[in-house]
């Protein structure tokens, strides 16, 4: 595809990334509704729809290649996760000069609770149109895949273990692609009884800190993952390190009586529940456990993760900002 050049410099263009498949196909069927409501507030725009996986970060290379430094994506955390990884691709300016707006037509819409970011369509144009910005980390993760090195950005959460088991399932699950959010959760109650603790080691920063069994481990930026999930409730998105939370074997009814816990931002405080932090974190596991990032699977063990400090500029709702100066 040719990406159109952006019109006179001083006059912002943005380039929309849409993706209609994402929240069931919400993303196809909201579009003329969104593009309407960018032009009510006269947001220059050139969109663009994904064809398939992986369609979204050659787009985003082109259109910087192209000169745009504004794109919006329209889709869920996965589209957002492929945006990333185009800027990380492009070597037309460091991926910092672009900025990133997203208008949430996924199913689980969890990078955007970070940063306040309304679901309704109005308000993250509104959103947009305010221009508040901000600079967060992201994490360079290398992980395993058919025997060879790969090596991807994350802008929320990965997961290793129960995580990706989770994944896994509702990509073959037609319980998800009928019933949405609610069959997300379904996939997950039925991963947690089919999946089983694997030996692990987890290295913080070069230190052993974990060597035993492991159910499931979340690495992030973001506090959010799973639709709304504080798997990571002491993640701040621009610190420079990494939140770690390490789940060890648990019984169902450790779960059934702690389920607020895991929403209301208290997880840490459940027994079988492990916080860490650091700039780089290594996973090995034996056998070797799948990998999920910003809800997509990619290989597996071993994986390391690294920081990199304010390497991508987002547009945040302005209560985001208000609640940082307090």
């Amino acid at each position: 595809m040719d990406v159109e050049q952006p019109i006179a410099e001083g006059e912002k263009k943005w380039f929309v990334v849409v993706n209609p498949t994402s929240g069931g196909g919400k993303g196809l069927a909201d579009y003329p509704l969104i593009s309407k409501l960018l032009r009510d507030n006269n947001i220059r725009h050139e969109a663009v729809f994904t064809e398939h996986k992986h369609h979204a970060t050659a787009l985003t290379v082109e259109a910087v290649d192209a000169g745009y430094r504004d794109i919006i994506v329209v889709g869920g955390d996965g589209t957002l996760h492929e945006v990333i990884n185009g800027l990380f691709i492009q070597r037309s300016t460091e991926p910092k000069s672009v900025t990133i707006a997203v208008i949430s037509a996924g199913t689980g819409n969890d990078w955007i609770r970070m940063f306040g970011i309304p679901t309704r369509y109005s308000e993250a144009i509104r959103a947009i149109k305010e221009g508040y910005t901000f600079l967060q980390d992201v994490a360079e993760v290398d992980y395993e895949e058919s025997k060879y090195c790969q090596t991807r950005y994350m802008a929320n959460v990965a997961g290793l273990g129960f995580d990706a088991a989770v994944i896994k399932r509702t990509l073959t699950s037609r319980a998800k692609r009928v019933l949405g959010k609610g069959g997300y959760l379904w996939c997950l109650v039925r991963s947690f009884f089919a999946h089983k603790a694997t030996g692990a080691k987890v290295w913080i920063d070069d230190e052993l800190v974990y060597n035993d069994l492991l159910f499931s481990i979340a690495i992030g930026i973001g506090k959010y993952n799973g639709g709304g999930i504080q798997q990571l409730p002491a993640a701040v998105a621009d610190d420079g390190l990494l939140d770690v939370t390490m789940i060890r074997p648990v019984h169902w009814w450790h779960v059934v009586f702690r389920l607020r816990r895991l929403f209301n931002g208290s997880i840490y405080s459940i027994g079988h529940v492990i916080h860490a932090q650091g700039k780089k974190i290594r996973i090995e596991s034996s056998p070797e456990t799948p990998l999920e990032i910003d809800g997509e699977l990619y290989g597996g063990t071993p994986v390391e993760l690294r920081v990199k400090h304010r390497e991508v500029r987002v547009i945040v709702n302005r209560s985001f900002l208000d609640k940082l100066q307090r």
